[in-house]
């Protein structure tokens, strides 16, 4: 029967819980897109000066991947805990842990002070922010997914998404206002280390708000029947199996699901790093299109991407999350060749009109991805599930992206490899979402396994729910 925990929160309650979601992640995804930018944009010779200009920024962008490397890493320790003690907790350490290395960031001697330390150095604290965001993501949106009504489940979940392009708007925005204002010695010389500075505001802001909200009443229900279950075969001495790690038991009951998450992934993650962190090594080097030019372009196209997740989202509750997600890949796939060409164009409204119809469909994919992949997994195990499923994808897809199309970039001079590198994401992307099941309809409270084979022997009643 129902508990109290789990009554449905108020429409004021449930914004305040969207926002502090909304704002973490914002402040996490704005600490990880402004590395993969300024790797893009003065890390080659900051901290890799000795190299050619673009040997120096495949480095650069290695230690960018080194970042993801560290992702899954992150998602099987906040999954654990997070799946023990609960989201909120796991969520404030996340938000600290990368807002200090980010900080860090801006504090850090560079290659022409402290030699090859630097790019050590550097490296080191890219790994802390892979941690931490390993474990924000699945955190965040579980904690909105948690607490939403399953009508509007889809809608509700796909704020925290929102983060994303936000994190990216604010990034490029801040650079953008730096490179507009700054010479580039002076932009070079301090101006670059302004934003990392200024996350440590933010990050005390998004703890402000983060640790006003309660812990998800889904999460709290299955917990307190699991220690009554734990309590009554203690009383009994009845000898029963002990409950199992998240871990072990995703493995067991979810691997499918796993699998399915993982490849959803791949076209999403690598369409998006091609299209807002590449895209500033193609238009500057390739395109003849300046830091400016490129940065403005995708300011403006990360906006219309943050209006339309929400729209996307909003969808998948009334069509499902597959049908939208599946729209979403094959639009990115048959968009990548108009991509380059309008790029190569070197003008600012073909630049602007190939990155935001690319965030476009990419939204397709990215909104229903947290209510899709909250609904895969069981509630005691859903942060470990949904967190190793996107994050161990993460290491494969969004890691190499940038360096993979930089690398096709050198290798060919032409950006047709590099379409085709995104198509075939695509095409794994298809099948995996191809083959899954509509999740929409499952009830977030039924803590049990739902790609279990073994049927229930009897139907429960429809209030009763399942442990």
């Amino acid at each position: 029967m129902a508990s109290a925990a789990s009554a449905p929160p108020t429409p004021s309650s449930l914004k305040r819980i969207v926002a502090a979601s909304l704002i973490g992640t914002t402040i996490e995804w704005y600490d990880f897109f402004l590395y993969g930018s300024a790797a893009a944009l003065v890390f080659n010779e900051l901290f890799f000066p000795n190299s050619d200009p673009l040997v120096g920024t495949l480095l650069s962008f290695l230690t960018y991947a080194v970042g993801f490397a560290a992702r899954p890493i992150g998602a099987l320790v906040f999954g654990h805990f997070g799946d023990r003690l609960g989201r909120k907790k796991l969520l404030v350490l996340s938000l600290l842990l990368m807002g200090g290395a980010t900080f860090a960031i801006g504090l850090l001697p560079t290659y022409g002070t402290i030699g090859v330390a630097a790019p050590v150095l550097l490296t080191a604290l890219r790994l802390v922010q892979g941690f931490a965001l390993g474990g924000e993501w699945g955190g965040a949106v579980l904690l909105v997914s948690e607490h939403g009504d399953a009508e509007r489940r889809g809608f509700w979940a796909s704020w925290p998404q929102t983060g994303a392009p936000a994190g990216q708007l604010l990034a490029t925005g801040v650079l953008s206002l730096l490179t507009a204002t700054l010479s580039d010695g002076a932009f070079g010389s301090w101006g670059w280390r302004i934003p990392f500075l200024l996350s440590g505001v933010l990050v005390m802001v998004g703890l402000w708000i983060r640790l006003s909200v309660d812990e998800s009443p889904v999460f709290k229900e299955a917990l307190a029947q699991a220690e009554a279950r734990k309590a009554a075969e203690a009383a009994s001495a009845s000898g029963s199996e002990p409950e199992k790690m998240p871990l072990v038991s995703v493995l067991r009951h979810h691997w499918r699901d796993v699998l399915v998450a993982m490849g959803a992934r791949m076209a999403e993650n690598i369409s998006y790093y091609v299209i807002t962190a590449f895209i500033l090594v193609y238009a500057t080097t390739s395109a003849g299109v300046s830091k400016q030019t490129a940065l403005n372009a995708v300011l403006i196209a990360s906006a219309v991407h943050f209006a339309v997740i929400p729209a996307w989202g909003a969808l998948s509750d009334r069509v499902g999350r597959r049908p939208v997600y599946l729209l979403g890949a094959a639009g990115v796939g048959l968009w990548m060749f108009p991509f380059f060409r309008l790029i190569d164009t070197g003008g600012f409204g073909n630049l602007i009109l190939a990155v935001t119809v690319g965030l476009v469909f990419h939204g397709a994919m990215y909104a229903p991805q947290a209510a899709f992949f909250s609904e895969m997994f069981a509630t005691r195990m859903r942060y470990s599930g949904a967190s190793i499923g996107a994050q161990f994808a993460s290491v494969a897809a969004g890691a190499p992206a940038p360096l993979i199309a930089t690398a096709l970039l050198a290798e060919y001079d032409d950006s047709t490899p590099i379409a085709l590198y995104v198509i075939a994401a695509v095409l794994l992307t298809l099948v995996a979402v191809g083959v899954a099941k509509e999740t929409r309809h499952r009830d977030l409270a039924d803590v049990s396994a739902p790609s279990d084979a073994e049927p229930a022997p009897v139907a429960p009643p429809a209030d009763a729910r399942t442990v």
